[in-house]
């Protein structure tokens, strides 16, 4: 048990803060960080500094890449429609509207307009060189490069809470009507129909498939994304966050497990084309459903308690993923000279990365009017 956790204090009814949702943003946000040491480091070179594996270590980052790209942005989604009635309800839908422009739509101005240039100013020779003009303009070369990087979720998320705002405007009032957690069937229901409007969608829209300017890495993964917004904004109504038993949570961790040691060696052996597409789209909904309720049960069972050090880092942990590709980028270039396997070069990285993004975060936090954003 660690200082932390022997300070806390459990949570208040009287307050309703769910610490435990807090400790997950806090896990999930680790997990972003981490996932782009890895891409950095491992043979999938889609990020601003990479460092292509030159040694069989690579495979075990790119393997960490997948397992996350499976569920934890789903995940994030998932928790945002969680949040999201509630502060509808409190606000209207005007004030809404208005506090997630200000929330959402200005750290995505920001980036765009202030972070990105930081991030990307190592790929403008690359990309003068491949448009034949070695004396392109950088102001040519912002435009032709412009997106959102990775906060195309806050862009994402954005657009999913301006569609809910205005169909709640049509719905109606609506009340909160406490109900037993979904069971097991309607669970399956819902994976099962996840799994087939995945698969479909992946048809048109095929995983590596890149939006430019919207800046969408992972548009294949949308079914997913909406779909467990939605559930999230119904679990918010029903209350299902606090009655899933905790069976639910081991049954989700075993059949993640199950159907991973099941599909995910057919999935590497299954040449390109639909037979691999449903297959990748069946484990990867699976996966994510099961991980997602695991982690779920398990964080409200086991993590619902937060001290200073838990606050803390909760309270950075937006800043830290709308500044941590500064963070990267920088560290990237501080390492390049470090020869090593890309398994150590992701350890060594990431060891300094993760403290360095809340320090950095924390001081974001502190500039005048920034809480008030971030």
């Amino acid at each position: 048990m660690t200082p932390a956790q022997t300070t806390a204090t459990p949570v208040s009814i009287s307050s309703g803060r769910l610490y435990y949702v807090d400790n997950l943003r806090v896990a999930l946000t680790v997990l972003v960080v981490l996932h782009h040491v890895a891409v950095t480091y491992g043979n999938i070179p889609l990020w601003f500094y990479t460092e292509p594996a030159k040694d069989p270590s690579g495979l075990a980052l790119d393997l960490l890449v997948s397992f996350n790209q499976a569920f934890f942005m789903g995940f994030f989604f998932l928790v945002s429609g969680f949040f999201t009635p509630g502060a509808l309800d409190r606000k209207g839908g005007r004030a809404f509207f208005r506090d997630r422009l200000i929330r959402l739509g200005i750290p995505l101005l920001v980036f765009l307009l202030v972070l990105r240039p930081l991030v990307n100013f190592g790929s403008y020779p690359s990309v003068a060189a491949a448009t034949g003009d070695p004396g392109l303009p950088y102001w040519l070369f912002y435009l032709y490069s412009w997106d959102p990087g990775p906060m195309w979720f806050v862009e994402v998320l954005l657009l999913f809470a301006a569609v809910y705002a205005v169909a709640r405007r049509f719905a109606g009032p609506v009340r909160e009507v406490p109900a037993a957690a979904p069971r097991a069937r309607a669970i399956a229901g819902f994976t099962a129909g996840l799994v087939v409007v995945t698969f479909l969608w992946r048809l048109v829209v095929p995983i590596g498939l890149y939006v430019p300017v919207l800046g969408l890495p992972s548009a294949a993964y949308l079914p997913q994304y909406a779909g467990l917004f939605a559930v999230g904004v119904v679990a918010y109504r029903r209350g299902w966050f606090a009655s899933l038993p905790r069976r639910a949570g081991r049954i989700g961790f075993l059949v993640a497990s199950a159907v991973t040691a099941a599909l995910l060696p057919v999935v590497v052996i299954t040449p390109p084309g639909a037979a691999q597409t449903l297959v990748q789209s069946l484990w990867e909904t699976v996966f994510a459903t099961g991980v997602i309720l695991g982690l779920l049960v398990l964080f409200r069972d086991r993590f619902d308690r937060q001290g200073k050090r838990g606050r803390f880092l909760s309270q950075q942990a937006y800043t830290v993923y709308f500044i941590h590709p500064v963070v990267l980028v920088g560290l990237g270039h501080a390492f390049s000279g470090l020869h090593a396997p890309a398994i150590v070069k992701f350890a060594v990285v990431a060891a300094f990365a993760l403290p360095i993004c809340w320090a950095a975060a924390y001081l974001v936090r502190s500039l005048p009017g920034a809480k008030r954003v971030l």
